[in-house]
């Protein structure tokens, strides 16, 4: 069955821990000067895999309080990156990792505009770049184990498990809890993902995008997929008459410069001088 993580918000102290096993497990650079992982500029890159973003929000009362929001790959139900990955880069597993294969990768980037979160990210300073993105730290769960975020939580805000056993979960919290938000993140959007958030602040203002599709972001094309190959035997035909007329109509130009510039030797013969035109032939 397919795994997810449930993130509590309530309880992130934005202590950063997650990043930072992130990075060890992941061998990801600290790069100084670059984007950082945790605070309220922190952001996705392509040694950032995972950030903890600040948001400073206010009571009704005017008071000031502080919810930290870790932000990686939703590692969505039906990815719109690997529809639009013709490479097979990425790929979706049973266990619900998105998981990339730099090895297969062409370098397109079209799972940079496909995605809905602009989750992948391009190594634009190395000079054989690849995309990178948080892979939910596959071969740990192959292993039966959680991703090392998950694993390294002193506040337990993040739970690994079986998704349809875990969105059962975040709804007995949010009966229970009656100032959390009766909204599950990632349970409907763009079809549903495998990493699914609970909040006492409306998502719309710590960061999330709220006015995606519940639909799945493959939905909107495989009807005109489907016609793809149809497409290309009718391209394929049309370059293949293109290339018969264009081969004959340069057999036919060689041919007449050919018959244009035969010798002609009535024009090689020398010319007669005055006097041999002046005399009559007996």
């Amino acid at each position: 069955m397919s795994k997810a993580v449930l993130v509590n918000l309530t309880k992130c102290i934005g202590c950063g821990g997650c990043t930072v096993a992130c990075k060890m497990y992941n061998d990801n650079q600290w790069v100084d000067g670059k984007f950082p992982s945790c605070g309220e500029n922190a952001q996705l890159a392509d040694e950032n895999w995972t950030v903890i973003k600040k948001f400073k929000l206010h009571k009704d009362d005017g008071s000031a309080v502080w919810r930290f929001v870790k932000h990686q790959c939703f590692h969505c139900q039906s990815p719109a990156c690997v529809s639009a990955c013709f490479a097979r880069a990425l790929q979706k597993t049973d266990e619900g990792a998105v998981v990339y294969y730099s090895a297969n990768c062409v370098g397109c980037r079209y799972c940079m505009l496909a995605c809905p979160f602009q989750i992948p990210k391009y190594e634009w300073a190395k000079p054989i770049p690849v995309i990178t993105k948080c892979v939910m730290c596959f071969a740990r769960i192959k292993e039966g184990k959680s991703p090392a975020c998950v694993s390294v939580c002193p506040e337990q805000v993040m739970k690994f498990g079986e998704r349809d056993e875990l969105l059962n979960e975040a709804k007995k919290i949010i009966h229970n809890s009656p100032h959390l938000i009766d909204h599950i993140y990632g349970e409907h959007e763009v079809g549903g993902t495998s990493w699914i958030y609970i909040s006492d602040v409306p998502f719309e203002k710590i960061g999330f995008r709220t006015n995606v599709t519940k639909k799945t972001i493959p939905s909107y094309t495989e009807t005109y997929t489907h016609c793809t190959p149809i497409f290309g035997v009718i391209w394929a035909t049309v370059l293949t008459l293109l290339y018969f007329f264009t081969k004959r109509r340069n057999n036919l130009k060689a041919q007449n410069t050919n018959n244009t510039t035969e010798p002609n030797h009535d024009k090689n013969r020398p010319e007669k001088s005055d006097k041999e035109k002046q005399t009559p032939k007996k």
